[in-house]
């Protein structure tokens, strides 16, 4: 073991010099919300109008992108 420190003296060792960037994320969600017309139904006999309120659609689309990158540098 003393060997090994004679070897590598621990003050002259040097960490890893890598250097990364931060990883790219970015999210969008944005609502839709869209309806549409009513509908009209008519009965008979006797005639009768009944209006049926058209139905409302909604929506939460989510488009996502995520990606990393490698070090700048490397340490010699």
């Amino acid at each position: 073991m003393s060997s090994y420190r004679q070897l590598c003296k621990w003050s002259s060792c040097s960490p890893c010099e890598v250097t990364c960037p931060q990883p790219y994320a970015s999210a969008c969600n944005q609502p839709c919300v869209t309806s549409c017309g009513d509908s009209r139904a008519v009965v008979y006999p006797p005639p009768v109008a009944i209006t049926f309120p058209g139905p409302i659609l909604s929506t939460c689309p989510q488009e996502s992108f995520v990606g990393s990158s490698a070090p700048l540098a490397m340490g010699s």
